[in-house]
């Protein structure tokens, strides 16, 4: 790194913690757990009972009050994480910025998508996917479809889109299967993987 260069890990250490809890809680207790920390989601162990068996954990996806929501079903031992160009905004010179940096020229990523939400086996997976994806742009979704990532992205005007098998929802039907998939509590996402 060259000198005087500073490094945030905040946004990976904080989708670590929410690993790292979620484990921790189910080896000590025994039991189902998830774990939400500022918004990013791990959870180990069976999910909430349904009919007597263990089931999946009920997450409502949602950055916002007014965006686009949708209710997903997170399959034990999974993570979410959002990231978000619409929280930790200011202005700089008249012009409203946010937070996530594209590392090419050290200035806010282009606010192509409001938020990115990944489905993954850790959190610290999901939230690098999330925060890369509001770097990348439009290319994030090829690369997600390429890369089989299951990912909720909702743009700019508020439109969505899905790839690799994002968990189906009430609200929007998965694109294909995914261990993430399979169906309680409720968690809002809104806001996770601030980095």
């Amino acid at each position: 790194m060259p000198p005087g260069l500073r490094l945030d890990l905040g946004a990976s250490a904080k989708a670590v913690a929410a690993d790292l809890s979620a484990a921790g809680v189910y080896r000590t207790l025994g039991c189902g757990v998830l774990v939400s920390l500022g918004g990013d989601l791990a959870s180990a162990g069976p999910g909430p009972q349904e009919e007597g068996t263990p089931g999946t954990w009920q997450i409502l996806v949602q950055d916002l009050p007014a965006d686009p929501a949708q209710r997903i079903s997170l399959a034990p031992g999974f993570a979410l994480a959002t990231s978000s160009t619409q929280k930790r905004r200011w202005k700089h010179q008249g012009t409203q910025v946010h937070h996530i940096l594209d590392p090419r020229f050290g200035l806010p990523a282009e606010p192509v998508w409001r938020s990115v939400s990944v489905a993954a086996p850790t959190c610290l997976e999901a939230n690098a996917f999330s925060t890369a994806a509001i770097v990348r742009g439009f290319a994030a979704l090829e690369w997600f479809r390429t890369q089989g990532v299951a990912a909720r992205l909702v743009d700019s005007r508020g439109r969505v889109a899905t790839t690799g098998g994002w968990p189906a929802g009430s609200d929007a039907p998965a694109e294909s299967r995914n261990p993430a998939a399979d169906t309680s509590a409720t968690s809002n996402a809104g806001g996770a993987g601030r980095g």
